[in-house]
C-alpha cells in the first residue's frame, strides 16, 4: 500500500497509526494507547485524539445510574425486534421523563413490552449494538456498567487493534516509592495478540513476558520502538514468545547484526526494521538464511548495498510477496537486478527514497515482476517519463502507483499511464511539472478510485474542474494545491457527491 502522508516532508519509513486511549483494567488503573491495523501496513498519518465525551465521567463508576443516551443510528428497541415505546428514539432516552411539561404524553406501555432499562442490559442486543461504535468509544462504554463491560470485553470487538505501551505506563508507583509492574489482565481478557512497546529495556520486556498471561503462545505480533533492547534481550524475547510471527524493530540502536543471527527463527513471516543504526548487509544475510517463510520485509537502512539484495534464497523467492525498501540510499540499478532475480513473485514493491535508481532500474522491474499490484517510486528524483512508459507497457496488473516527488514526471508520462485499465490508485504529490493538459489524459481512466494531486503547483482551477468526469472517483486529494479554490470544492460537492475531496 502506498504512503499517504500529505505533508511537504518525507513520509516515515514505517507506518504511524492513529492512537486512542484504552483502559487497561476495569478499575481504570493503568492505560495505554491503541493503534488500529498491523505495524507493517501503511495507513494515513493521524494525530492522537482525545476520547470523545460520550459518557459523563460521573457515570463511569456508577452502574446503578440510568443508562445514558448514545449517538447511535439504532435504538435498542429496534435491535430487539420490538416496537419502540412512543416518545423514545435512543437508548435510555424517555422524552416523557426528560420533559415534565410534555404536551403529548406517551400512551401506557404494553404489559409484555420490555422496559428501556431491560433493553439496555440485554446482552443479545448489546452484542449487535456495540458493532456501531469505534474503538475509542468502546473504551468509554466499557466503563458504564458491569454488563456493558462484560459484553465489550469479548475479543471479537478488539480484533485488529494493537495496544501501545510506553515505559512509564508499565509500572505503578507504590506508597513506599517502589515500582510495581502493572496488571495486564484487562488486555488478556480481551485477547490482544499484538503489542507495541515504546522506550523499553531488556528488563521491561522480561517483565512483560512474565506478567502478560498470553505472552508465551498467544502474542502473534510484537513491535519495539525507540527501545534499548540488546542482542540478549532480543534473543530472550523471541525464545520465550513462541507465537510471534510478525516483528517490528524501529529506532532500536542497541542490538547488532549478531543479535539477528542469534534470535531470528523460521516462524517469522513478517519483519520490519527501520532507523536501526547497526543494520547493514550482514543483517540481510541473516534474514535470508534464517527466515525461509518470510512473506513480507519492510526495510529502511542507509548502509544496505546492492550485494545484500542477492542474498535471498530460492525459498524466499517463492514465498516473499512484499518488499518495501525505504531510503536505502546505496541501492542502485545493480541492486534492482539482484532483487528481481531473487524475488520474482513480488506483488508489492517500494523503492521509496532509493534515489540512485533510474529509468533502467524501473525497466528491469517492469520486465521481470509482472505480478506487481503496487509499486512505490516516491522520492526517486531520477525517474522520468520513460519509466512510466515501461510501467504502462508491462505491468498490466498494477492497481496502485506512487510517484510522489518524482519531479521529472511531465504530462507526457501521464499520457502513458492513461492506457492502464487496472490502475485504481495514483499518487502524484508534488510532481511540479504536471499541468492541466496532463490531467486530460487521466479523464478516461474509469478504473481510478483514488487520485492525489497534493502540492502540484501548475494545476489551475479550470484544469481541476474537469475531474468531475471521473464519476467513479472515491477520493481526491488537493492539499496544498494552488488551483483548489473554495468555489472548486463547492463544484465538486455538487458534481462528485460520492467522492471524498481532501482540502
Amino acid at each position: 500500500m502506498s504512503n499517504q502522508s500529505t505533508g511537504d516532508t518525507k513520509p516515515p519509513c514505517l507506518p504511524r497509526n492513529g492512537l486512542v486511549k484504552i483502559p487497561n483494567q476495569p478499575n481504570g488503573l493503568g492505560s495505554a494507547s491503541i493503534t488500529k491495523g498491523t505495524p507493517a501496513v501503511k495507513n494515513r498519518l493521524c494525530q492522537p485524539s482525545s476520547v470523545p465525551a460520550i459518557i459523563s465521567p460521573a457515570l463511569s463508576n456508577h452502574s446503578d445510574l440510568p443508562i445514558p443516551s448514545l449517538a447511535s443510528p439504532l435504538s435498542l428497541a429496534t435491535l430487539a425486534g420490538v416496537p419502540s415505546p412512543s416518545g423514545t428514539s435512543m437508548v435510555g432516552l424517555n422524552l416523557s421523563e426528560a420533559s415534565p411539561t410534555n404536551e403529548h404524553p406517551s400512551p401506557e406501555r404494553h404489559p409484555d413490552s420490555p422496559t428501556e432499562r431491560q433493553l439496555a442490559v440485554d446482552e443479545k442486543i448489546l452484542n449487535r449494538l456495540f458493532w456501531y461504535f469505534s474503538a475509542c468509544e468502546k473504551c468509554v462504554l466499557a466503563q458504564v456498567c458491569k454488563v456493558w463491560r462484560r459484553v465489550l470485553y469479548q475479543s471479537k470487538f478488539w480484533v485488529g487493534l494493537t495496544p501501545v505501551l510506553h515505559t512509564k505506563e508499565l509500572y505503578n508507583t507504590l506508597p513506599s516509592g517502589e515500582k510495581e509492574f502493572v496488571n495486564l489482565q484487562g488486555f488478556a481478557v480481551r485477547g490482544f495478540d499484538s503489542f507495541c512497546l515504546v522506550g523499553v529495556s531488556d528488563l521491561d520486556i522480561c517483565e512483560f513476558i512474565d506478567n502478560y498471561p498470553l505472552s508465551k503462545k498467544g502474542v502473534k505480533s510484537m513491535s519495539l520502538k525507540r527501545s534499548t533492547i540488546t542482542d540478549a534481550g532480543l534473543e530472550v524475547m523471541l525464545e520465550q514468545m513462541q507465537g510471534v510471527v510478525r516483528l517490528e524493530l524501529s529506532g532500536c540502536n542497541d542490538f547488532t547484526e549478531a543479535g539477528l543471527w542469534s534470535s531470528l527463527n523460521a516462524r517469522i513471516t513478517s519483519l520490519s526494521i527501520s532507523d536501526c543504526i547497526n543494520v547493514a548487509d550482514d543483517a540481510i544475510a541473516a534474514i535470508s538464511q534464517l527466515l525461509p517463510n518470510l512473506t513480507e520485509l519492510n526495510l529502511q537502512a542507509y548502509h544496505v548495498t546492492d550485494t545484500a539484495l542477492a542474498y535471498f534464497t530460492a525459498k524466499q523467492g517463492y514465498t516473499t510477496h512484499t518488499l518495501r525498501l525505504s531510503s536505502c540510499w546505496e541501492i542502485t540499478n545493480h541492486g534492482v537486478v539482484n532483487m528481481v532475480h531473487s524475488l520474482p513473485n513480488l506483488s508489492v514493491l517500494s523503492l521509496s527514497g532509493c534515489s540512485k535508481v533510474t529509468d533502467d532500474g524501473v525497466e528491469l522491474v517492469a520486465e521481470n515482476l509482472r505480478k506487481l499490484r503496487s509499486l512505490d517510486l516516491s522520492w526517486c528524483p531520477r525517474i522520468t517519463d520513460m519509466a512510466l512508459e515501461y510501467i504502462a507497457c508491462d505491468l498490466h496488473k498494477l492497481e496502485e502507483l506512487v510517484l510522489d516527488r518524482c519531479v521529472r514526471i511531465t504530462d507526457t508520462g501521464l499520457s502513458y499511464l492513461s492506457t492502464m485499465s487496472s490502475l485504481r490508485s495514483l499518487y502524484l504529490r508534488w510532481c511540479c511539472q504536471v499541468q492541466d493538459f496532463g490531467l486530460k489524459h487521466l479523464l478516461g481512466m474509469r478504473s481510478l478510485r483514488l487520485l492525489s494531486l497534493a502540492g502540484c503547483p501548475l494545476l489551475t482551477t479550470t484544469g481541476l474542474s474537469g475531474l468531475v468526469q471521473l464519476q467513479d472517483l472515491e477520493e481526491l486529494e488537493l492539499t496544498n494545491c494552488p488551483g483548489a479554490t473554495p468555489e472548486l470544492f463547492k463544484y465538486f460537492s455538487q458534481h462528485l457527491p460520492h467522492c471524498m475531496v481532501i482540502e
